[in-house]
C-alpha cells in the first residue's frame, strides 16, 4: 500500500484548500445556477472575465478538483431508484458485491460499515420490474451470501454545492456554526403544508436520447460534436435532441462536483433522517441544503424521511451527532442513522443503458439473473481464495454522487 509521506499529505489538504478562492467560488456557484456547458454565459453571469472562467475551469478539471456531470431524472425515462442495504456473510463480502450486479441495473456500489455492515450500493431498474428486483435481492440472502438485506425506493436526487456563505475566505477556513445551524434547523411557526406534487411520468425518448444521457451522466460538458458523432446525426441535429432532452425533463439536475474539504481528513456518510411528519420534513429540507456538508438528498419513498450524502470533516462527526440528538429531543426527528463509506471500494457507472430497445423498452430477465446468482454463490467453494488488496490514498476525482 502506498503510505504518503507528510509533505504530500499536508500538500494535498493544501491543495484542495488553496483552490476556494474569490473568483474560483463565483465560477461554481454560476455553474451551479445556469448550468456548466457554456462558459461564456458563465463569465457573463459570474462576472469573472472569459479568459479567467476558461483557464480556471480547466485547470480545476485537470488537477481532478472539479467534475461536472448530469443527473437524469430516472422516472422520466421509466426507472426506479432503489437503495439496498447488504449485510453480508463472513467470507463471501467479494460474492456478495458481485451479486448486487448480476441484473447490470447497479449505479454505485461500496463498503460501508455503521446501519449496515456490508455493501451499500445504488440501483436505477425498470419501474414494471420492482418486484422481480426485490425478489433478487431476497434470493441474494437465500443464497447464503448475505445475512440481512434491505430495499429503499427513492425518489429523484438533489445535489447541492458547498455553501460558501461558511467559507473565511481570508484564513481559508471553514466556518462549523452548529449552534446557528440547531436554531436554523429547530422551526418557530409551523411547518408549512405539503407542497403540491411534481408533476410524474414518462416523457418520450428513444435509443439515441439515452445514449446522450448516459454520456452526460459523465461529463456535462460534453461537446455536441461528440454528440452527433455517438448518433450518428449533424451537429444541428444533435444540438435539437439536447435541447429536447432539457424541455422534456429528462436532465434532473447539473452535479457540481467539488471537493470542499480534503478527502485525507475527511469522511463520506449517506444519513438517513426520520422526521415527525410529512410537513416538517418539506419545511426542513431547503434549511438541510444549505450545510455546507449536505451534498445532496432523496426522499425515501412512503416514508417521511430522508437519505441525506454527507462529506464532513472527520472531526465535525460528534457535533453533526450532537446535533441530530438535539433535533430528536425536540421532536423534529423521530430517528436517524448513518452509513461510513469506504472510499477505496466505491465503484460507479451509468445507468444500464444497453438493455433499452426501440419499440420493446427496458429488458429486465429476472429468471436469468437468479440462475446468474445460483451460478456464483456456487462457485464459493471452487474459487482459488487469492487475497488482492486496495493500495493508495483515496483519489479527490471520486464520484460522490452517484
Amino acid at each position: 500500500m502506498s503510505i504518503p509521506t507528510p509533505d504530500e499529505y499536508f500538500d494535498r489538504i493544501h491543495r484542495v484548500i488553496s483552490v476556494l478562492d474569490d473568483e474560483n467560488i463565483k465560477i461554481i456557484n454560476t455553474m451551479k445556477k445556469n448550468g456548466p456547458r457554456n462558459l461564456q454565459d458563465v463569465s457573463r453571469k459570474s462576472g469573472v472575465p472569459y479568459p479567467t472562467v476558461y483557464t480556471r475551469v480547466n485547470k480545476l478539471e485537470t488537477q481532478g478538483l472539479l467534475r461536472t456531470w448530469v443527473y437524469p431524472n430516472f422516472s422520466r425515462i421509466g426507472l426506479s431508484r432503489a437503495m439496498v442495504l447488504l449485510t453480508t456473510s463472513p467470507g463471501r463480502e467479494l460474492l456478495a458485491r458481485d451479486a448486487l450486479k448480476v441484473p447490470g441495473y447497479w449505479l454505485r456500489i461500496t463498503r460501508c460499515t455503521g446501519d449496515c455492515n456490508g455493501y451499500y450500493s445504488l440501483h436505477a431498474v425498470p419501474a414494471n420490474n420492482k418486484q422481480d428486483f426485490e425478489q433478487y435481492v431476497d434470493q441474494i440472502v437465500s443464497s447464503g451470501l448475505a445475512s440481512d438485506s434491505r430495499i429503499l425506493w427513492l425518489d429523484e436526487y438533489t445535489s447541492n454545492i458547498p455553501n460558501f456563505e461558511h467559507f473565511d475566505l481570508k484564513n481559508g477556513t471553514w466556518k462549523f456554526s452548529w449552534a446557528s445551524w440547531l436554531k436554523a434547523l429547530t422551526p418557530t411557526q409551523k411547518p408549512r403544508k405539503k407542497a403540491p406534487a411534481n408533476a410524474e411520468g414518462q416523457a418520450n425518448y428513444d435509443k439515441n436520447d439515452l445514449l446522450i444521457l448516459k454520456e452526460l451522466m459523465k461529463d456535462a460538458r460534453k461537446k455536441l460534436s461528440e454528440f452527433a458523432k455517438l448518433i450518428g446525426v449533424t451537429l444541428p441535429a444533435a444540438k435539437y435532441r439536447f435541447d429536447n432532452l432539457l424541455r422534456r425533463g429528462l436532465v434532473q439536475d447539473y452535479v457540481i462536483d467539488i471537493l470542499p474539504y480534503p478527502p485525507e481528513i475527511s469522511d463520506l456518510y449517506e444519513m438517513r433522517l426520520d422526521f415527525r411528519d410529512e410537513e416538517t420534513l418539506l419545511a426542513e429540507e431547503k434549511v438541510l441544503q444549505r450545510l455546507p456538508f449536505i451534498l445532496g438528498c432523496s426522499k425515501i419513498r412512503g416514508t417521511n424521511a430522508a437519505s441525506v450524502r454527507v462529506f464532513l470533516p472527520r472531526g465535525e462527526l460528534n457535533n453533526l451527532l450532537t446535533l441530530l440528538s438535539a433535533l430528536v429531543r425536540r421532536k423534529i426527528l423521530d430517528r436517524f442513522s448513518y452509513l461510513v463509506f469506504d472510499f477505496m471500494t466505491i465503484e460507479a457507472q451509468t445507468f444500464s443503458y444497453e438493455h433499452y430497445a426501440n419499440g420493446s423498452g427496458w429488458h429486465y430477465d429476472n429468471h436469468a439473473n437468479l440462475a446468474g446468482l445460483r451460478k456464483l454463490a456456487s462457485s464459493l467453494d471452487k474459487q482459488d481464495h487469492t487475497v488482492s488488496f486496495t493500495g493508495g490514498a483515496a483519489s479527490s476525482s471520486v464520484h460522490y454522487f452517484y
